[in-house]
């Protein structure tokens, strides 16, 4: 098992930044690939971004590309996901979730966070 605890949301401004933070326990961190996805109000869970086991891998959603910054820090069991220039259409409860690969479908993790709301005014 692995237990998953996001923090860092909050309400900001458009154009404004938050970081995003997934602390893991339980199993060995460092062997999951770990992702963000984001669910708004009526729609669908989303893929955001994945980062591989040794954080050489990236990828991203095309509605974030170059705006949102994924990292991992394997010796802190943390996860990160540094959001710049945010929009009104981000706002979502936004959930950290390990994986076997980098798979961008949610229904392949095995092990999610219980989200945290991130809110964007205009």
């Amino acid at each position: 098992q692995v237990q998953l605890a996001e923090s860092g949301g909050g309400l900001v401004q458009a154009g404004g930044s938050l970081r995003l933070s997934c602390a893991a326990s339980g199993r060995t961190f460092s062997n999951y690939c770990m992702a963000w996805f984001r669910q708004a109000p009526g729609k669908e869970r989303e893929f955001v971004a994945v980062i591989g086991w040794r954080g050489d891998i990236t990828v991203y959603a095309d509605s974030v590309k170059g705006r949102f910054t994924i990292s991992r820090d394997n010796a802190k069991n943390t996860v990160y996901l540094q959001m710049n220039s945010l929009k009104p259409e981000d706002t979502a409860v936004y959930y950290c979730a390990a994986a076997g690969s980098t798979f961008t479908s949610p229904r392949l993790y095995d092990y999610w966070g219980q989200g945290t709301q991130v809110t964007v005014s205009s």
